[in-house]
């Protein structure tokens, strides 16, 4: 079984709008949304919810009121100001478990806290493991390994023998756990200044973990010189362009209606995607490094 993770080291590249066209031109696969902060994979792909499960994560302090005799202590020392009339806000609570060690009577106790939900859902193209983290919370580099794993679960119970997972933006936590272990990623980006600086980050980030990439320069016509830029880089780091995608605005008209554009609209942005679904395909049937 292969694992295509799609990665953009920034947000608004349209690497959501493209795994939304792979998993239309896939075959045998299963999707992942590893974007938890901000999912948005299930905008395009309709998904119907067939389970739904917790994800508990990190704690957060309990005051117990009958055993609290208000002496102020934890107040006093919290250095997020989460604890206020001897209660505990759970949004600023960071779970640090200071207060319950300071507390004269050991009133208070750290207690795991209910993070978000993940889900695995039908779509008409396959089933999609996605995730929604809860509001002010953390571990989403926990969240994301948790989809990651169910995926490739489902996968393997299914005979599947492709994984597509749209990733989450930048070279953080969540990306680092979105991309060990990976078969290829995909690193889509734009020609602009941010693009190019962050398309360099990223692909240190793949680097590090030993993960082949390719890349995909999207909207590349809005600035030609800097996708010749791009691509001299890429052949300076011995990268490969897997695909170049002009602008079209039925790329967001797809969007508007809920599809992915591969669907929508027999266009020379289709056309571009079947091309580099073609060698991304090719790449990973063949195990080559990028």
């Amino acid at each position: 079984m292969k694992e295509l993770v799609v990665l953009s080291g920034k947000g608004g590249t349209g690497k959501t709008s493209i795994v939304g066209s792979l998993a239309a031109l896939a075959q045998s696969k299963v999707m992942a949304d590893c974007d938890v902060d901000a999912a948005d994979l299930h905008l395009l792909l309709n998904p119907s919810e067939k389970q739904k499960s917790e994800f508990w994560s990190g704690q957060v302090a309990h005051i117990d009121e009958d055993r609290c005799t208000q002496c102020g202590l934890c107040q006093e020392l919290c250095r997020f100001n989460a604890i206020r009339d001897f209660r505990v806000d759970p949004v600023s609570c960071e779970g640090c478990g200071f207060c319950s060690h300071i507390c004269p009577v050991e009133a208070i106790t750290m207690k795991e806290r209910m993070s978000g939900h993940w889900f695995v859902s039908d779509t008409r193209y396959g089933t999609l493991v996605h995730a929604r983290l809860g509001i002010a919370q953390e571990n989403s580099g926990k969240l994301v390994a948790v989809v990651r794993q169910q995926a490739k679960q489902i996968a393997e119970q299914e005979g599947k023998c492709l994984v597509i997972s749209d990733g989450p933006p930048g070279i953080g936590c969540p990306v680092i756990s979105s991309l060990s272990g990976v078969s290829l990623a995909l690193l889509v980006t734009e020609p602009t200044l941010s693009g190019m600086h962050d398309l360099d980050r990223v692909l240190g980030v793949c680097r590090h973990f030993g993960v082949p990439a390719q890349v995909c320069i999207n909207k590349y016509d809005l600035n030609e010189e800097n996708t010749r830029q791009i691509e001299g880089w890429c052949q300076d780091q011995g990268v490969k362009i897997a695909g170049r995608i002009s602008f079209d605005n039925v790329v967001t008209e797809s969007i508007v209606q809920g599809v992915p554009v591969i669907e929508y609209s027999n266009s020379r942005v289709t056309q571009e995607i079947e091309r580099m679904w073609h060698t991304l395909s090719m790449m990973l049937r063949s195990g080559e490094k990028g």
